[in-house]
């Protein structure tokens, strides 16, 4: 199969990396300069330095030749450029397949990616969401990974899933969007949390309690929004919320703990050279929150952090300081 991923950032190159073996790959970026060094090394410095990219990868700027001979369509571009490139897509096969793998919302719009490519797809494109607990890295190097594919018509995708699967990938299918992109959304703001939590060094004990108590607040705001329960323990769920707040990878968990540290935020973004979801994601799940009504006291003590000036232990201070309460969702 002739696949296009859009986006070049780690994660769109670490799947180009892990499905060329077996297709077509077309890796497009909109930034030029990006693309020319990849051509050049056949390595992408800035996202992914240490992994050589196949011959048989096609690099290109031009996003319209990028799609043209695709059977299937990945976008892998930040939540905040997901409607940006889908505008830019050219008329659409109703047959080509648009699949997306970005975790967050809409910066401002509290929408979810499926909301947005809903309102700018053509109604007869079959579309869905990948995600599950997966660093770039590891996909890149060709360590076994285990993702679900998301989409409410799940017969649609059948042979983008069956494409999808395959070498050191395993894709389960969903017919779950809502609770599969909110898993993958929310358990960066918990994984910030989580980062804080070591930074401070607070132990086991209390990440392990960050991380349980993390998966009822996704859980809450999941079955607010019509996600399903058992897709909050799977791997969107549980799974991906498990190796963002405890793999070194993660770049929320990083933020996390060099703000205990008392790092800036802008500092540490510059630092981090990558976009971390989870900032810009807990201030619209905030506000989302509120909006439904549903109590969700570790993502607004992110929120506190991250944008109201409010340091890190008098949070901590704030959470522990809670009326005792029955154990539930």
């Amino acid at each position: 199969m002739n696949i296009a991923i859009l986006g070049a950032g780690a994660w769109g190159t670490a799947l180009a990396v892990a499905l060329a073996s077996r297709h077509e790959v077309t890796l497009w970026a909109r930034d030029a300069d990006l693309v020319a060094g990849m051509k050049a090394a056949r390595i992408n410095s800035r996202y992914l330095p240490d992994i050589t990219l196949p011959e048989r990868i096609v690099l290109s700027a031009d996003l319209p030749a990028a799609v043209a001979q695709a059977g299937l369509i990945l976008v892998a571009t930040p939540s905040g450029a997901f409607r940006s490139v889908l505008k830019q897509l050219p008329g659409l096969n109703q047959r080509v397949p648009v699949i997306w793998v970005c975790k967050g919302f809409e910066t401002g719009t509290m929408k979810l990616p499926h909301q947005v490519a809903q309102e700018e797809l053509p109604d007869n494109v079959p579309r869905g969401v990948l995600s599950g607990p997966s660093f770039a890295q590891e996909v890149a190097t060709g360590l076994p990974t285990a993702l679900t594919l998301a989409a409410s018509d799940t017969s649609a995708l059948r042979e983008a899933a069956a494409a999808l699967h395959g070498g050191r990938l395993r894709v389960y299918t969903s017919n779950d969007v809502i609770g599969v992109e909110l898993g993958g959304a929310l358990k960066n703001v918990i994984a910030i949390a989580a980062g804080i939590s070591d930074g401070l060094h607070f132990g086991h004990n209390a990440r392990a309690a960050l991380i349980t108590r993390g998966v009822a607040e996704i859980s809450r705001l999941g079955l607010a929004l019509g996600g399903q329960m058992e897709t909050f323990m799977g791997l969107t769920g549980m799974g991906d919320l498990i190796l963002t707040c405890t793999g070194d990878l993660s770049r929320n968990r990083q933020l996390g703990l060099r703000l205990a540290g008392g790092e800036s935020l802008e500092v540490i973004l510059r630092a981090l050279g990558h976009i971390a979801e989870g900032v810009t994601t807990t201030r619209e799940v905030d506000r989302l929150a509120t909006s439904l009504d549903v109590d969700m006291p570790i993502a607004r003590a992110v929120c506190q952090i991250l944008y109201e000036g409010v340091s890190p232990r008098a949070v901590v201070d704030d959470l522990l300081s809670r009326d005792r309460k029955e154990e539930s969702l």
